[in-house]
């Protein structure tokens, strides 16, 4: 069993857990004084420990000295626009599941869905909610980061050296993530790039992932679980 603390409060000794983490041993996994559980904190430690009792608001933890989790490269950064309806929800999970470290939101011009400003906050701490509980439900001891971008320009703006990747179902070109250490992917919504989109990412190479076009959900999870396994992390 796995569960998700603070990084302030992953530490040697007694720990007591409340709330939905309390929930999930008690309610859902039906955990009992004796068993074993993995702490995390989402930032690169865990920490075996051992539940000593359980009680109706809250579990007692005993845990062991923390450790460093050390991520296998690349690191995988996605850059999604926002897709209509669950389909969001379903790429947000997926793209956990398969080893995405960082995702960023961001407003296409042809995507469907649109996001007003004072909405913002609200649908990216639902988005980071979720991703959370994909990463305790696949075994993940690291929770990937996501943020929002206010369009294409800002959320490349600062991206860090390494390979720099546009998904476009009209290239022929293979993806080829080998011998990189940091990977950032874009996809387009479902109405495709717009032309000052292209113009941004002219510095990006141009990949495709197969013969068929891919939906708009599909498309960067299937690419982040190609640059796993050919990157073997």
């Amino acid at each position: 069993m796995r569960i998700f603390v603070d990084p302030t409060r992953l530490a040697a000794g007694t720990l007591v857990i409340t709330g939905d983490e309390h929930h999930y041993l008690g309610r859902v996994r039906r955990a009992r004084p004796g068993d074993r559980v993995e702490l995390v904190d989402g930032a690169g430690r865990r920490a075996a420990a051992v539940i000593a009792r359980i009680a109706e608001t809250a579990t007692e933890l005993t845990v062991e000295d923390p450790e460093a989790i050390v991520a296998a490269p690349p690191h995988v950064r996605a850059l999604i626009p926002l897709i209509k309806g669950d389909r969001m929800d379903q790429c947000l999970e997926k793209l956990v599941e398969v080893g995405c470290d960082e995702i960023v939101v961001w407003p296409a011009v042809h995507a469907v869905v649109k996001l007003e400003p004072d909405r913002r906050e609200a649908r990216i701490a639902k988005y980071a909610a979720m991703i959370q509980a994909a990463a305790r439900q696949c075994g993940r001891a690291q929770i990937p980061h996501v943020r929002w971008a206010d369009g294409l320009t800002a959320a490349i703006a600062s991206l860090p050296a390494g390979l720099r990747l546009v998904l476009d179902p009209t290239s022929d070109a293979p993806l080829d993530a080998t011998g990189t250490t940091d990977v950032t992917i874009v996809s387009g919504p479902e109405g495709g790039l717009a032309p000052q989109e292209l113009e941004a990412l002219a510095a990006f190479t141009s990949v495709g992932l197969g013969p068929r076009i891919l939906r708009a959900e599909t498309a960067p999870v299937v690419a982040t679980a190609i640059i796993r396994a050919q990157t073997r992390s």
